[in-house]
């Protein structure tokens, strides 16, 4: 969920299912210029992206079918809540368990693409989605993951190997 204020303050949230880290403090965001919330950040330089959970996937989906161009209410439609971060000038979604703030750090545009890239100056997580050493579950976070052959809302929670581990038989 990629969310911005405009230009009178009003939180404009959208679902955007291409977007991925690029570096260890920077995401890009393969979305359309002509985007409510792109037009947003661009006036800004700040935006938030957090990871919806399975039990807001409702919300999540809506902010994905309307259009903040089309409906100026879109946010308060669904009786959501933000705070201002402390750290960017963008909204925190209170109902998503984990947040990056980012400040804008580049637009590309070329013929094949356009993607906004944002430098990741801070993380917010609930609780609840934490280990006892404080980092992110995946298992308790329940984020969605968007299938889009089928357009369906999966959640992974199944860890079925260690990162940098399970090809080290190769390297030999």
């Amino acid at each position: 969920m990629i969310a911005a204020y405009d230009e009178n303050g009003t939180v404009n949230v959208m679902n955007a299912a291409w977007g991925m880290i690029c570096a260890e403090d920077k995401i890009a965001l393969f979305i359309d210029e002509d985007h409510k919330t792109t037009q947003n950040i661009l006036k800004t330089k700040a935006f938030t992206v957090s990871l919806a959970d399975k039990a807001h996937m409702d919300a999540a989906d809506f902010f994905g079918i309307a259009t903040g161009n089309k409906m100026p209410d879109k946010f308060e439609r669904t009786g959501y809540h933000a705070v201002k971060s402390d750290v960017v000038n963008a909204p925190i979604i209170d109902e998503f368990p984990y947040v990056m703030e980012c400040e804008l750090a580049e637009i590309i545009d070329t013929e094949n693409m356009y993607a906004v890239v944002g430098k990741i100056v801070d993380t917010k997580a609930e609780e609840t989605i934490l280990d006892d050493k404080n980092k992110v579950e995946a298992e308790k976070l329940n984020a969605l993951i968007f299938d889009q052959f089928k357009h369906g809302y999966y959640v992974g929670t199944e860890k079925v190997g260690k990162a940098w581990n399970a090809g080290k038989e190769l390297m030999k």
